[in-house]
């Protein structure tokens, strides 16, 4: 899995940032099962879940549980590897956000930098807790809807706004596959768990 290590960064991204696509869409069905897959099995019945229409449009596909804190975010039928993601519903303002900055032709780096900015004004709503985000992701679409595709990666990530390096003792870059802190002092710092 060579792409996973040259992937990670993209991968956050991508889950924080999905954009809404024109090409055709799966079933609600279809994309249910396959976005809750990023997320532990004991969390995947009652998480909400984010799909695309037959318009491209995302929207709610399932309502969430109360019980539950998730928000699953299915695969973008326009992009051509697979990328599903579950995060913990606090930290649907900043996702959200990132949809929209990237529907507005922001790439990944400016809407990252704008709801940074945006942040530290207080002007987006961060957890006041760590939250934590799921990912998996493959080179190609499961072989059917809820199977775990081949060849997938996961990526785990737990915001924790404001943290700094020396408050976790995590090291602020990728190093022997431990985990490293993103973005430290920063809104969106985030400690990233690549398996």
């Amino acid at each position: 899995m060579r792409w996973l290590s040259s992937t990670s960064i993209l991968v956050v991204s991508l889950a924080a940032c999905g954009v809404a696509s024109s090409a055709q869409s799966r079933s609600a069905e279809e994309q249910i099962a396959n976005a809750v897959l990023a997320a532990p099995e004991p969390l995947r019945m009652g998480a909400e879940v984010l799909g695309y229409g037959a318009d491209g449009i995302l929207a709610t596909l399932r309502e969430g549980s109360p019980s539950n804190p998730l928000v699953c975010l299915a695969d973008d039928p326009a992009r051509e590897r697979f990328h599903v993601a579950c995060y913990h519903r606090a930290l649907e303002p900043y996702m959200r956000r990132g949809r929209e900055l990237r529907a507005g032709g922001k790439d990944g780096s400016e809407a990252i930098s704008i709801r940074q900015d945006e942040a530290r004004e207080g002007a987006l709503l961060m957890p006041s807790h760590p939250a934590a985000l799921y990912n998996l992701f493959a080179p190609a679409r499961p072989s059917e809807p809820g199977r775990e595709p081949e060849e997938a990666g996961r990526l785990f990530v737990i915001y924790v706004p404001g943290a700094t390096t020396e408050e976790l003792g995590l090291p602020p870059a990728p190093a022997d596959g431990t985990p490293w802190l993103m973005y430290p002092g920063e809104p969106n710092a985030h400690i990233m768990i690549s398996s």
